[in-house]
């Protein structure tokens, strides 16, 4: 009963809402205090006493403050070590703090931060250059992050279109997709829950099933305003779907027949993630338009849209632009990326650990009938369970690991490219001992 009460004081004071019937936790009860609903109430109390009220209340945070990183990890307010499997969501590749990175950045930040795109900026041009001789593309607009890089995808595919004299130019794009939480990016997400309440979605956009090209062919054979397809090499946080070999190559014929846009969203695969510079290189083929950003600048914002073919010409000045858009600073800091994953070998390293990575957990996995499927493409790595594993990313905070849960039902794993081998069999290890205690309770 005191169990009780004290919930109820935490969900009077704090907003918790407590379901009924509630929990029997009477002294009776054995275990009571390991009650993982009970975690649940006492974590989400925790998370609400360690959030300022001046914040906008847009994520559900876990209660824990990381002070600073190194490499593949991270520590708390407490001294407390955790190693990153996520890689603050694919974004610091190169791990925390790189000193490349970090060299970099102080550098330039001591010369000049900020001019705007009124000037040319020295180290844009480089980027720009550097990035697209690794690409085989031939020219690139420079952004903050991924959904505005995708906004400029989706601009360029209106322009596509208006030049071809269609009204309504119409961009297929894929079921569980994720593009970003702008309107239009928003639109363009393949993910009711996240779009519930902006509505009225942007107009121009039709959705087909993911890895189907004959849905994409009916589409296209009925609707003539088709002018473009954008299409993530690999779903990340639709599920770590990963489609057949020849899907982007199916893709890219279709696009050549049709007139159409090639548009692939490399947010989250490119910058060797896959264990290619840009997942797409896999296929051996070339888009129209590719977009990039996490990796890029290992924690520092900055994303780019890349142009090639019949995308090449489509944006002229005033067409589009942006205040931040390839800073000195922000530029400075991808070359330092750049310089590392290539000095290091760091895109071949991400393909053999996540192969690495891959093996370990598929046989360390096998007799566990709830686990559908182990799945990867260089260091994205998915565990698909038969069951809702959310609270698994909870367990795995308290042991240390860091990781995360997409689609309701799907482990995600985005490790530096930097972890090392033991590292790996650590991650290897908790992981599966964690999975194995979830499944087995």
């Amino acid at each position: 009963m005191a169990a009780n009460a004290a919930i109820s004081v935490f969900a009077a004071d704090y907003g918790i809402t407590v379901p009924k019937p509630t929990l029997d936790l009477s002294p009776k009860t054995k275990h009571f205090h390991r009650s993982r609903a009970l975690q649940r109430y006492f974590i989400s109390w925790k998370a609400i006493k360690m959030t300022t009220d001046a914040l906008i209340p847009t994520y559900a945070r876990l209660p824990v403050h990381f002070t600073k990183g190194k490499g593949a990890w991270l520590t708390d307010k407490e001294g407390k070590k955790y190693l990153d499997a996520m890689s603050g969501i694919g974004v610091c590749g190169l791990g925390h703090c790189h000193p490349s990175v970090t060299q970099a950045i102080t550098e330039q930040a001591s010369q000049l931060v900020h001019t705007s795109n009124l000037y040319h900026i020295d180290k844009q041009s480089e980027l720009a250059e550097r990035l697209c001789h690794i690409s085989g593309m031939s020219r690139a607009f420079f952004c903050n992050s991924g959904a505005e890089a995708n906004e400029a995808a989706i601009k360029l595919a209106r322009l596509h279109g208006h030049k071809k004299g269609i009204e309504v130019p119409t961009v297929i794009v894929m079921e569980n997709a994720f593009h970003g939480r702008t309107l239009a990016t928003l639109s363009a997400t393949g993910n009711r829950k996240v779009q519930a309440g902006f509505e009225p979605l942007m107009k121009g956009l039709t959705r087909a099933p993911y890895n189907d090209v004959e849905a994409i062919n009916a589409i296209i054979k009925n609707n003539p305003s088709i002018v473009a397809i954008l299409v993530e090499p690999v779903q990340g946080e639709g599920g770590l779907n990963i489609p057949a070999n020849d899907y982007l190559n199916a893709l890219r014929g279709i696009c050549d027949e049709h007139d159409c846009l090639l548009m692939l969203d490399e947010v989250q695969t490119g910058n060797g993630r896959t264990g290619a510079y840009f997942s797409y290189q896999h296929n051996k083929i070339l888009p129209d338009v590719v977009t990039t950003a996490k990796g890029l600048g290992n924690g520092f914002p900055i994303g780019a849209c890349l142009v090639a073919g019949k995308a090449k010409e489509l944006f002229q000045p005033g067409s589009h632009g942006s205040t931040y858009g390839g800073s000195p600073l922000g530029c400075a800091t991808a070359l330092a990326v750049l310089n590392t994953l290539e000095r290091d070998h760091l895109v071949k390293r991400a393909q053999e650990l996540g192969q690495r990575i891959y093996n370990s957990l598929n046989n360390q996995l096998a007799e566990l009938e709830q686990v559908k499927e182990v799945r990867h493409k260089g260091l994205m790595i998915g565990i698909e369970l038969t069951l809702p594993c959310g609270e698994l990313v909870e367990m795995a905070l308290e042991k240390g690991l860091l990781i995360n849960v997409t689609a309701g039902n799907v482990i995600r794993l985005l490790p530096p490219l930097v972890l090392s081998n033991t590292e790996a069999d650590e991650l290897i290890q908790k992981l599966t001992t964690l999975i194995s205690t979830f499944l087995l309770k």
